[in-house]
């Protein structure tokens, strides 16, 4: 059975341009968000704050009114930041048709609790994991928005919802694979946000390809590690929800993870590097909580672990560096074995 009714629970980039994606799919959308006047564009055809001069499909609606766009939907779509999902879910919960399915677009770890995304909205929400999907790829979405082809993973516990959610947003342009590794899909979103600020940074001081290529390499390697330390299969992250968004991420102005590392590198303070990024750069939100999780599994994330220094004051750009460079040698591959 096709979905044929979704919503979509936020107004930025990313949110607007998967409503368009369902859309072109042949999906009915309701878009839901708290400023009445990014409403009011995108019911006009337009989410200029975001996605200036794309027109968007007339399947796509928008109201501030969270019970209205999620009641009778099939499909509710999360695409706020990490820190607003709690919060969001708990307003829509109540309000949700008895065979949902959610869908996150969210990449991060929550403060405090360190929980995935998935794992927020099950107890927010009140709906079942079994019913809990997340999507992870090579997404960038200005690109999306100007219907450039892409690939991307719908994972989810049930190979079945995953199949179905899949289907609803697949178009000429949008081609969704599916996985049943909904902790490898999740950590491979989180943690390569976080090696693209590393990125980016290296490219602000002026280093070039062999240390972008040596940085997505080992970035990789952390990502692996910790992955498969919390259960997943270390075949996800070969995938286009691990070295396939890894390499976007980490390759383009578009992002903003890479873009504030690079103003880093250039000089740039913190608090004003943020401050220039349109939306929340999850690489810099989610850093912490990673590296504490990697901890209590004790796994080493050293590329995680300096960015950590960077944002929370203790290190500089060019001392990043100098950490990374003076490890102990060891044997290549994503596993540690020191020499």
């Amino acid at each position: 059975m096709s979905m044929t009714t979704a919503a979509v629970l936020g107004t930025g980039a990313w949110g607007t341009t998967f409503a368009q994606v369902l859309a072109d799919a042949g999906v009915t959308v309701t878009m839901w968000g708290r400023t009445a006047d990014t409403i009011s564009f995108i019911n006009g055809g337009e989410n200029p704050t975001y996605l200036p001069g794309i027109a968007l499909s007339e399947r796509i609606s928008a109201t501030t009114d969270i019970a209205e766009a999620v009641s009778s939907c099939e499909l509710v779509v999360v695409a706020v930041p990490v820190k607003a999902v709690r919060a969001t879910l708990s307003a829509a919960r109540g309000y949700f048709s008895p065979d949902v399915a959610l869908l996150s677009l969210a990449k991060g770890l929550e403060l405090g609790s360190l929980k995935r995304v998935d794992d927020i909205i099950a107890e927010a929400s009140g709906v079942p994991s079994s019913r809990i999907a997340v999507l992870s790829g090579p997404n960038l979405s200005r690109e999306i928005a100007d219907r450039q082809p892409t690939a991307t993973v719908v994972a989810a516990h049930d190979v079945e919802l995953a199949k179905e959610i899949a289907k609803a947003c697949h178009n000429s342009y949008f081609r969704p694979y599916v996985s049943t590794d909904v902790v490898g899909t999740e950590m491979a979103g989180a943690t390569k946000n976080v090696i693209a600020v590393a990125i980016g940074a290296a490219e602000g001081m002026g280093l070039g390809i062999n240390t972008r290529s040596t940085l997505i390499t080992r970035g990789l390697a952390e990502m692996t590690r910790l992955g498969t330390a919390l259960g997943a299969d270390p075949a996800t992250f070969a995938g286009l929800s691990g070295i396939g968004d890894l390499v976007a991420t980490c390759s383009s102005r578009l992002s903003r993870n890479f873009s504030l590392g690079h103003r880093l590198g250039s000089g740039m303070g913190l608090a004003e590097a943020l401050a220039l990024s349109p939306g929340v750069v999850e690489g810099v939100a989610s850093a912490s909580p990673i590296l504490q999780v990697a901890a209590s599994v004790g796994v080493d994330m050293p590329i995680t672990g300096a960015v950590v220094e960077v944002v929370e004051g203790r290190a500089s750009i060019e001392d990043m560096g100098r950490m990374l460079l003076a490890r102990p040698q060891k044997m290549d591959g994503w596993k540690i074995e020191l020499v």
